[in-house]
């Protein structure tokens, strides 16, 4: 059990507003689907928020975006980020969350991992997808994380982020989460 009352909780997360694929539509979010959940875990355990943005941001478009995400992917891209976490050695558990892009994180969040040190750190994977769940992006975490401890990640449809309190609540019961 993670007693959040006696560790450090961080929620670091991407996420993309605008034209975003739902339920087999292209449809305009005002809050990316990831955002939602990661707000929802910062109000169940009291952890700081934690926005993971690039300095050349996504096109608006989504079909457009989607391209840009695969050739990030294909050339195992590390895009810069705008902003750093200032004291991660302070944080005992970093909840981690992205949409899934082709299969895994965006690769915005590979940068995130790669430019700290995760070492005896709890590692919890959420993610917002249309239908692939967290793909491989698990086990690219742990490549990147290997000396960090994973817990089971949880994967939630985009379509049904503002309904997912309740699944948001018993993942963390069952991964051994209290505030």
């Amino acid at each position: 059990m993670i007693n959040l009352k006696e560790e450090k909780c961080l929620i670091a997360y991407f996420s993309r507003e605008g034209n975003n694929y739902v339920s087999g539509r292209v449809v305009n979010l005002p809050i990316g689907n990831t955002e939602v959940i990661a707000k929802m875990i910062q109000e169940m355990t009291g952890g700081n928020l934690f926005r993971i943005e690039t300095v050349n941001s996504y096109p608006k478009d989504y079909t457009e975006t989607t391209e840009v995400a695969q050739d990030e992917l294909r050339a195992n891209a590390r895009p810069e980020l705008t902003n750093h976490v200032e004291n991660m050695d302070s944080y005992d558990v970093v909840f981690l969350g992205y949409p899934n892009w082709w299969g895994t994180m965006p690769m915005p969040v590979f940068t995130f991992l790669e430019e700290y040190n995760f070492s005896g750190k709890t590692i919890i994977p959420f993610c917002t997808h249309e239908g692939s769940g967290l793909g491989h992006s698990e086990k690219d975490i742990a490549n990147i994380c290997q000396k960090a401890t994973p817990l089971k990640g949880l994967a939630i449809n985009g379509s049904r982020v503002n309904a997912a309190k309740k699944d948001v609540t018993n993942w963390l019961d069952k991964i051994g989460i209290i505030s």
